[in-house]
C-alpha cells in the first residue's frame, strides 16, 4: 500500500485552520472552569451536603454583594485596599530595585549582605503585626508595613539575580569607552535585568495583596479585610463570602493586569514572543 500524498499547502491550510482553535481552547477551559465552580457554590448548600448557615449558596453571595455594592462604605473600603496594595507595591519595587543594583553591583556589599538577607527573608510578615500594631495602630501604616516587608524581596532577589547575569563582555565594553555608572545602568544593567525585575514584581504583587487584606483583617485598618472582620463578627455569613469573592476578583484582575504589562514592557524578549505564536 501507499501512503497517502499530501502537498505543503494542504498542510499549511490544515495547520491555519487549526490555529484560532487553539488561542481560544484557553479562554473556553477557563470559562468552563468558572462555571463549575459557580454551580457548585450553588448546589452543594442546596443538596444540604454543606450546612447553609456556615456556607450559604452563591444566589445569596451574589445579592449580599448587590446590597454592598450600593452603599458608601463599600467603596471607600475597595478604594482604601487598592491605594495600600499600590502604595506597598509601588515602595517595594522602588527599594527592591535600588537595594539590588547596588548589593549586586558591589562584590563587598553583596558578599557582607548575603546572609543577612537569607536570614531576614524567611520571616513571616505576619509575625510583624504586634510589632506594626503597636508602631502605627489601626491605621494604614500599619498594613503597609506588612505589605513593604513582604513584596520587597521577590523583587530584590530577582533584581540581585538579573544584575549578576549581565553580560561581563558589554559591560567591560561600556567601562572601556568611560561611561558614567549612571549610563552604564541605564544602557548596560537594566536591559539585562528588565525581564528578571518584571518577574519580581508579578510575584510581589500578588504577595502584596495578599498582606494588604490580610492586614486589614488582622489589625483593623481600613479596607475590604475590615469589612469581612465586621461581617464575620455581626453573624453576616452572606456578606462575608460575598466579600471574599470580591477579594479573588481583585487577585484576578492583578494578576492578569501584571501579565498584560509584563507582555507590553518585554515584547523583545523570547519568552514573550513564543507566547504569542
Amino acid at each position: 500500500m501507499t501512503a497517502p500524498v499530501t502537498s505543503p499547502t494542504t498542510t499549511v491550510r490544515t495547520r491555519s485552520a487549526r490555529a484560532p482553535r487553539a488561542s481560544i481552547d484557553p479562554l473556553a477551559w477557563g470559562a468552563a472552569g468558572i462555571l463549575t465552580l459557580a454551580l457548585l457554590l450553588q448546589v452543594l448548600p442546596a443538596s444540604g451536603l454543606v450546612n447553609p448557615t456556615y456556607f450559604p449558596p452563591l444566589s445569596e453571595m451574589i445579592s449580599a454583594l448587590a446590597a454592598q455594592v450600593q452603599s458608601e462604605a463599600f467603596w471607600q473600603a475597595l478604594g482604601a485596599t487598592v491605594l495600600g496594595w499600590l502604595i506597598g507595591l509601588s515602595l517595594a519595587v522602588v527599594g527592591g530595585v535600588a537595594l539590588g543594583v547596588v548589593i549586586a553591583s558591589v562584590p563587598v556589599i553583596d558578599r557582607m549582605l548575603a546572609s543577612t538577607i537569607e536570614f531576614l527573608r524567611p520571616i513571616p510578615s505576619v509575625a510583624l503585626v504586634p510589632v506594626a500594631a503597636l508602631l502605627f495602630g489601626t491605621t494604614m501604616q500599619a498594613t503597609l508595613l506588612l505589605v513593604v516587608f513582604a513584596s520587597l524581596w521577590p523583587v530584590l532577589v530577582q533584581v540581585i539575580y538579573g544584575v549578576r547575569d549581565v553580560d561581563r563582555v558589554a559591560l567591560d565594553t561600556a567601562r572601556s569607552y568611560r561611561f558614567g555608572a549612571a549610563r552604564i545602568v541605564r544602557t548596560v544593567v537594566w536591559p539585562s535585568m528588565m525581564p528578571y525585575l518584571i518577574v519580581g514584581i508579578r510575584l510581589s504583587a500578588s504577595v502584596a495583596l495578599i498582606l494588604e487584606i490580610t492586614g486589614e483583617l488582622v489589625i483593623g485598618s481600613p479596607g475590604i479585610g475590615k469589612l469581612i472582620a465586621l461581617a464575620q463578627s455581626s453573624a453576616a455569613v452572606s456578606t462575608m463570602y460575598a466579600l471574599v469573592l470580591v477579594t479573588a476578583v481583585l487577585g484576578v484582575v492583578v494578576n492578569v493586569g501584571t501579565r498584560l504589562v509584563e507582555r507590553r514592557v518585554l515584547f523583545w524578549h523570547a519568552s514573550v514572543r513564543s507566547e504569542g505564536r
